[in-house]
């Protein structure tokens, strides 16, 4: 324990960290900011150019750009009805009124307050809950690990976006990527067509630009002569007595739906922020004035979206599943780096871990100053011409390919998968169960292996160990029991 307070301290001593968790804040608040670009896509693009940092330093950048891009959402959400990440798509419902009433300046301070609390909250629980889960998962063997890879590819039927059954469709496809490649046992070639660049299987970094941030490129690329109407502001305002009055109950309680959302496998701060404000509407004594400018609509939302940050990095680090599409490229930046996600992490680099978490509550402190005296200079960066952003997104996207390994194939896999994000999302899939998909996909096949050679190839004797049996439970639960509860009602 003295050794993860000392760690977390040393990034409040440490000035090249300090400035490097500064400069990312404004990096993360910029992309949130724009519309269209988010923490996800933030992530996918600055992932190549963390490679050549010190582990500690890389996951600290994508951490905190995590975190800011997800606040700074807000800012759009609320000035011009846009939100900058779809973590704020709640945030609108009644920031956006609200500011068309003149009072922008309160609504930003709200959200601003709300968002700090959720985040600061997320991290202390962070910190608290994932070594006690690493003990746990210590007991871990191949059993548990194949039904938890297939509970949280399970869980991908619940993102909010494309459908449980086009989820679960992407899901699959992404665990057929992962089987691309030699096979490690064996050395059988699977799908490479000849093409023995693919013989240890798709690199994860191409394969997370195309999906996230080339996609997105093509999607907005049909917006590139929009002209956008923002709000004008003066400055934000901090909440007032009576303002906290009527939000901390609603504050509190998103917090907790946030976090616990943010730790279940491939949730995430979208699902949060639906929920929290779904929650403070439920719980209000004036359920009239929601969508016509409820503060505690925009308080549900972003403490609840900033508090599912820190709970999505809790089964990424401690179980190697990732609880969001960010912490998916945040996953694929540790195994880069060569930091084994999992309960050893806890063991082997405790400083590294809490330097980590002490970065994330360093840039949730820094994004409260900057939301509250520098929003308004902020939310003009949502004016760059799309005509302009778009191309400064490719290039950075092309270079951040090339640049893992130097090789064009690394740059076709990055354009390819764009296309196939930019499909999918036209026809109503979501880009996130593909990449979570293809980053569990590994971890079943491996597992599912070991388990046999362990029980010399009688599968069904997984179902006798206790942990691995619940897991298989609620993975069945997670799929059917929507259908089964409907059946039971009529």
């Amino acid at each position: 324990m003295t050794e993860a307070i000392s760690a977390m301290a040393l990034v409040f001593l440490d000035p090249y960290l300090i400035g490097l968790i500064f400069l990312t804040t404004i990096l993360g608040v910029v992309i949130g900011v724009l519309p269209g670009l988010g923490a996800t896509t933030g992530a996918a693009l600055l992932l190549p150019f963390t490679l050549t940092m010190e582990p500690v330093h890389a996951i600290t950048v994508l951490a905190t750009i995590y975190v800011a891009a997800t606040f700074a959402g807000s800012i759009t959400a609320i000035l011009i009805n846009t939100p900058g990440t779809s973590a704020a798509a709640a945030t609108t419902f009644d920031g956006f009124p609200l500011a068309q009433r003149g009072e922008a300046g309160r609504a930003l301070g709200i959200a601003v307050v709300s968002s700090t609390v959720g985040g600061i909250f997320s991290v202390i629980i962070l910190c608290i809950a994932a070594p006690l889960l690493a003990r746990v998962a210590y007991q871990f063997r191949p059993p548990e690990y194949f039904a938890l890879t297939l509970f949280g590819l399970s869980m991908l039927a619940s993102i909010s976006a494309g459908g449980a059954i086009k989820n679960l469709i992407g899901g699959i496809f992404g665990v057929w990527l992962a089987t691309i490649g030699a096979e490690k046992s064996t050395s059988i070639e699977r799908f490479m067509f000849g093409n023995y660049e693919l013989y240890e299987g798709l690199s994860f970094v191409p394969v997370m630009i195309g999906l996230f941030a080339l996609s997105e490129l093509f999607v907005q690329s049909k917006t590139v002569n929009s002209v956008m109407n923002r709000v004008a502001i003066k400055a934000v305002k901090l909440p007032t007595k009576e303002d906290y009055k009527k939000i901390w109950a609603t504050i509190l309680r998103s917090c907790g739906i946030g976090t616990f959302i943010g730790i279940l496998p491939a949730e995430g701060a979208t699902v949060a922020s639906m929920i929290g404000y779904s929650e403070a509407r439920r719980w209000s004594k004036n359920k009239d004035e929601f969508g016509k400018g409820a503060i505690e609509g925009i308080a549900g939302a972003e403490s609840a979206n900033n508090a599912a940050t820190g709970g999505a990095m809790v089964p990424t680090m401690v179980l190697g599943i990732p609880g969001s599409g960010t912490t998916a490229i945040i996953l694929v930046g540790l195994m880069v780096h060569g930091l084994r996600p999992g309960p050893y992490l806890f063991t082997e680099q405790v400083g590294t871990v809490y330097q980590i978490f002490g970065a994330m509550l360093l840039a949730n402190f820094m994004f409260l100053g900057m939301g509250l005296y520098a929003a308004k200079y902020f939310a003009r960066i949502s004016l760059v011409p799309p005509a302009i952003l778009w191309p400064i997104v490719f290039a950075l996207s092309v270079i951040g390919a090339y640049s893992l390994s130097s090789s064009l194939l690394d740059v076709w896999i990055a354009v390819i998968f764009g296309i196939v994000g930019f499909f999918a999302r036209r026809h109503g899939f979501a880009v996130a169960p593909i990449a979570v998909g293809l980053i569990l996909g590994e971890m079943v096949e491996i597992n599912l292996q070991n388990s046999l050679k362990m029980f010399e190839g009688d599968w069904w004797l997984i179902f006798t160990q206790p942990l691995a049996a619940l897991f298989l439970v609620l993975a069945f639960l997670g799929l059917c029991g929507p259908f089964i509860f409907s059946k039971l009602v009529k």
